[in-house]
């Protein structure tokens, strides 16, 4: 929606070419046909207006998905390909990768308003200059552009989504309305029909989410929607020239089971955008740290050492390639987001209950990860051998420590740590003791501790407990200790 403003519309220099979403707001925009026609607008369709934007984008080096981490090289460029050549898309991955968001944000690459013909009883928001609908057509023929008023829709209000579970022929295309035709209209006037979302978001963006759950007469309806662009109701000869964007989201282990989604809608989707999880443990962090939406100040502060973000993280990963762990449903990254959160609360409870700051995640924390952790594993029921939900979990857990451990041990040398721990130590630790009651002894850290946990272990002894129990879990899982827990309190000792 790129055009000149008229001089005398809006005082401006008709040597320049103005960008209607930077320089104009809703209020000094057109008002009637005519106001509009000496603006300069320009029709677009919903392609063609999303392909200049993104053109504009990256040629200005703008940020392009905002919030979205790890997608840079691989998501992200081949929706923009997809952009650029005019598609339609599906956006193919496990649950928790950020399908549904991506396509939200699609949205910024739409004009921030378009114009439309605002008369009442128009089914959809009619392009003042490409009608589709008779009564847009026949309302345009009998008045003059001054007599027609415009009224601008938003790029916010042009998004819509449905999940497919449920949704019916009649919710997204669209019904014959039996009150109008108790009214009189005739059943093959245009009059008659009900309009569905996807024809109601003409001049719009439609996304579908998990297509191979939707029924496959809707399937069936869509042909036409994506090749020819029109609608058919009921087989009465009434077509609509829609315009408009369509997406859909999918599982792979669904959309590439046979009979789940038809070959003639597979064959009309212009590209198909694979997701994935983090592929770097660092980038799974720093996903987590930004969706977490935790405030770690205020009356009870929390510090969060690294190696026990890395842990929860590490969980997800392990989980992931776990063989108890049905890899077809995928590890959400709202697994993840749970553990970390539930893991922050159980030391801020803490910290609250004894009076201590700042609060310290510890791995005592890491007992309540149950609450938050089951029902989010879908258990492979060939490799788990029985094996419950709980006791996936503790493994997954014993596995985490162990590789984040070890490439501490590996990184920093934490042998004279571990040495102090290995002389005739016993260590009671709990999620609810105080940071106090871990071994007097240990306040003497040597210098390596600051250099090995980048946190102040010395001076503050909620970081130290933290630590400790890293350290205590770690050798615990390298098998250099051994542990018995009771009451929910856990012992170490050689």
């Amino acid at each position: 929606m790129t055009g000149r403003y008229n001089k005398a519309f809006l005082g401006l220099d008709l040597s320049s070419t103005y960008d209607w979403a930077a320089m104009a707001t809703v209020d000094t925009l057109p008002r009637t046909l005519a106001e509009l026609q000496d603006s300069g607008w320009e029709s677009k369709t919903v392609k063609q207006e999303m392909r200049d934007n993104v053109v504009r984008m990256l040629a200005n080096g703008e940020e392009l998905f905002p919030g979205i981490v790890g997608y840079e090289d691989t998501v992200i460029p081949e929706i923009n390909i997809a952009l650029l050549a005019g598609h339609d898309m599906l956006f193919l991955g496990e649950k928790g990768q950020a399908k549904s968001r991506l396509m939200r944000l699609l949205t910024r690459f739409l004009d921030e308003y378009i114009p439309y013909v605002d008369i009442p009883g128009l089914p959809v928001h009619e392009d003042p200059y490409r009608p589709i609908t008779q009564a847009g057509k026949r309302f345009l023929a009998e008045h003059r552009p001054e007599e027609v008023p415009i009224a601008w829709w938003s790029r916010e209000e042009r998004y819509a989504e449905r999940l497919s579970p449920g949704t019916k022929f009649a919710d997204i295309i669209g019904e014959i309305d039996p009150a109008k035709l108790v009214g009189g209209t005739s059943m093959g006037a245009e009059e008659a029909l009900h309009f569905g979302l996807i024809p109601r978001m003409h001049r719009g963006v439609f996304a579908m989410n998990e297509l191979p759950e939707l029924d496959e007469l809707v399937q069936v309806g869509l042909f036409n929607i994506l090749e020819e662009r029109d609608v058919q109701i009921r087989g009465y000869p009434i077509r609509f020239d829609l315009d408009v964007v369509i997406l859909f989201s999918a599982n792979p282990s669904t959309y590439n089971r046979s009979g789940k989604v038809i070959p003639q809608l597979k064959d009309r989707i212009g590209s198909i955008i694979q997701t994935h999880y983090p592929k770097d443990r660092s980038i799974g962090i720093e996903i987590l740290q930004q969706e977490a939406g935790i405030d770690l100040d205020g009356d009870y502060p929390v510090v969060v050492p690294y190696f026990m973000a890395e842990i929860i993280e590490e969980i997800t990963a392990q989980a992931r390639r776990s063989k108890y762990i049905d890899q077809a449903s995928g590890v959400s990254a709202r697994f993840s987001l749970a553990n970390y959160r539930a893991m922050i609360a159980s030391a801020r409870q803490r910290a609250i209950v004894l009076g201590e700051k700042p609060a310290v995640p510890r791995i005592s924390d890491l007992g309540h990860l149950y609450a938050s952790s089951l029902g989010k594993l879908e258990l492979d029921l060939m490799g788990s051998h029985q094996m419950s939900e709980r006791q996936v979990l503790d493994a997954l857990i014993a596995e985490a420590i162990k590789v984040v451990f070890q490439q501490y041990v590996d990184t920093y040398g934490l042998e004279e740590i571990a040495e102090i721990f290995g002389k005739g130590v016993r260590i009671e630790v709990g999620d609810m003791l105080p940071s106090a009651a871990y071994a007097d002894r240990l306040k003497a850290v040597p210098p390596l501790w600051e250099k090995a946990f980048e946190v102040n272990a010395a001076q503050s002894a909620p970081v130290r407990a933290s630590c400790v129990e890293f350290v205590l879990a770690g050798l615990y899982a390298l098998d250099q200790i051994s542990r018995a827990q009771r009451h929910g309190k856990i012992t170490y000792e050689t």
